[in-house]
């Protein structure tokens, strides 16, 4: 998903003032509503989910991400996309929602709800508002990701999220709930990467683009409240 116009503007300011060694705090900036969808391709349920999220990929004011679970692998099919980190991801919302267990589909939106992610009505309703951030820019030069960001005297210690991400994926299910099926999937989560904490000062962080895995074709940069709270800062931006 490329950014707007508009926004590759901002982000270019806020990477100048950044490089330059800006220490003012500057204004939040609009940032896109965060989907993080927990999906597997073992699971008879998520297609329509998945395709709700490709749909919502589309949109310049979300981030859709597809995280694809392991924990369906041991159901008869292995999904060739299941990482333990999603899980671990997943089971602290489930510790901060104050759910009672994990499940899929389940739709979290900007760290802080969270729906049946075939919900189109509900999941809707809740990205009709505008969101503001913190000021972020996410940048590649000389073969490192850069992820700048202002100075924000009000920010609280929060952590700084790499993920890497295949923009679309056509799977061919053999086995398991979903046998026999073709699934078109969106917005893969390839590899999520904890870079550190901000605490607020100006600061930039560094990964080489090269360690991503080959099959990522963007990268996005979210920054939560330490412990996986409601997501602040979110930018994303197309590798190739």
């Amino acid at each position: 998903m490329c950014a707007s116009p508009q926004r590759q503007v901002i982000a270019g300011v806020l990477l100048v003032c950044a490089l330059l060694g800006c220490t003012r705090a500057v204004n939040a900036q609009p940032r896109p509503a965060v989907v993080e969808l927990f999906t597997s391709e073992g699971c008879s349920s998520c297609p329509p989910a998945e395709a709700f999220l490709g749909e919502l990929a589309q949109r310049p004011d979300v981030l859709a991400l597809a995280f694809h679970v392991d924990y369906w692998d041991d159901l008869g099919w292995r999904d060739r996309f299941g990482l333990s980190e999603a899980v671990q991801r997943q089971r602290r919302y489930v510790k901060t929602l104050r759910r009672s267990s994990a499940y899929t589909p389940q739709v979290v939106i900007d760290g802080q709800a969270e729906y049946v992610g075939s919900d189109r009505a509900s999941i809707g309703k809740s990205l009709a508002a505008n969101r503001d951030g913190v000021a972020i820019a996410l940048s590649v030069r000389d073969d490192q990701i850069l992820i700048d960001l202002a100075a924000d005297a009000k920010v609280a210690s929060s952590d700084v999220v790499l993920v890497g991400y295949r923009r679309q994926a056509v799977s061919a299910i053999g086995r398991g709930e979903n046998a026999g099926r073709t699934l078109t999937e969106f917005n893969i989560v390839r590899v999520i990467r904890a870079l550190g904490q901000w605490d607020g000062k100006a600061r930039q962080f560094q990964m080489p683009v090269d360690s991503l895995p080959a099959d990522a074709t963007d990268v996005a940069a979210l920054v939560q409240p330490a412990g996986q709270g409601h997501i602040i800062g979110a930018v994303t931006r197309t590798l190739h």
